[in-house]
């Protein structure tokens, strides 16, 4: 069944309240909670945090990966690490809808991904509406960053403390502010 739920998310297509979609996303919450309370429970060594990691998104993440707990999902095998990405504490990220974080990225305490849209109408409001969320490599969110659904975030961009990001941001640039704008270039190219 996740291979079915990870083809429809990542095509793209509404998660109907009360669907069999929307009972699989909302059990398999339930796992990635269990492998979370084991993250965040306890202290861990950065090698069991990679393995618990490992659990939650399904696939074997890097030795270079670092994360600092606590750390929350609601999914989990829908998001994909790169190389050397470095992850502060405090940081939620709600991958239903997908989320790419490039090599070498670091992503600041506090900060948010988000993936789903509720439906505008109200008679609809379960309904759940995924875009992904894709992080260039060696980006950087500063503290508190919140990126909304659908936004992609260039290689070598400089996300300021406190953004939410709610346009895509093009490489190589430094953007801040609610809603984040670009505010110059960062003077290096990626």
């Amino acid at each position: 069944m996740l291979e079915e739920f990870l083809d429809h998310v990542n095509s793209g297509r509404l998660i109907e309240g009360g669907s069999a979609a929307h009972a699989f996303m909302h059990e398999a919450s339930q796992e990635a909670m269990r492998v979370l309370a084991e993250l965040n429970g306890v202290h861990r060594s950065p090698d069991e945090v990679r393995a618990l990691l490992s659990r939650l998104t399904g696939r074997e993440v890097a030795a270079s990966v670092t994360v600092f707990p606590p750390f929350y999902s609601e999914f989990g095998k829908n998001l994909t690490l790169g190389e050397g990405v470095f992850i502060n504490m405090g940081c939620r990220f709600q991958d239903t809808g997908g989320i790419t974080i490039g090599d070498g990225t670091l992503i600041g305490h506090g900060s948010t991904l988000t993936t789903l849209n509720h439906s505008m109408d109200p008679t609809r409001r379960a309904d759940m509406e995924p875009e992904p969320v894709t992080i260039g490599r060696h980006v950087w969110l500063g503290a508190g960053v919140t990126v909304v659904p659908g936004v992609t975030i260039g290689d070598g961009a400089v996300i300021g403390a406190g953004a939410v990001v709610t346009k895509d941001i093009p490489a190589d640039t430094v953007a801040a502010g609610v809603p984040a704008r670009v505010i110059r270039p960062t003077g290096f190219t990626s």
